[in-house]
């Protein structure tokens, strides 16, 4: 492949991935998997795009759980993936709330999205990246990236052929 840069998917977590509920879902009982989740992100790495999430957990700023609670929610992810011979490039997570000062991996802060661009070599323009919050396509748009705005907890199913077709057009 040499110096070919690649496609890739950037995906939310909470309301993307997993059920939104309103609350900070830190406890790998409490994380259920949206339903679509599983085939769509089958056919966005069999359409060539590697699948990278990228989500703001604010809860660990806050004091509420730790980095600790997050990898076990994220073992459990990938674990359920792995049932569905699926895996994730990297799952990259900003700790820090904005009460407790200014940082950049925050979304809409876009520099979770110009890491995984430069580690793995991605190409911006072929990448899209879905998100359930204004925050999310934000940041996308400040990497070069399509941002897919979506419904909390909406299968993301619906936009597989908007992101295969490559036209962006949400």
């Amino acid at each position: 492949m040499g110096n070919d840069k690649k496609k890739a998917v950037f995906l939310d977590r909470d309301g993307v991935i997993n059920r939104e509920t309103g609350e900070y879902v830190f406890e790998p009982e409490n994380f259920e998997i949206n339903e679509g989740v599983f085939d769509a992100m089958t056919a966005l790495r069999d359409a060539g795009f590697i699948l990278i999430v990228i989500s703001n957990q604010g809860g660990i700023g806050k004091g509420l759980y730790t980095h600790s609670h997050v990898e076990k929610i994220h073992n459990k992810l990938k674990q359920m993936l792995s049932l569905h011979n699926l895996e994730l490039a990297e799952i990259y997570y900003c700790p820090h709330y904005p009460s407790s000062g200014k940082c950049l991996c925050r979304k809409p802060g876009s520099l979770l999205v110009e890491k995984a661009i430069a580690r793995f070599n991605i190409d911006p323009s072929l990448s899209f990246m879905i998100g359930d919050k204004e925050s999310d396509t934000e940041a996308a748009l400040r990497a070069g990236v399509k941002g897919i705005l979506i419904n909390a907890n909406e299968s993301i199913l619906n936009y597989i052929d908007i992101i295969t077709n490559g036209n962006g057009k949400a």
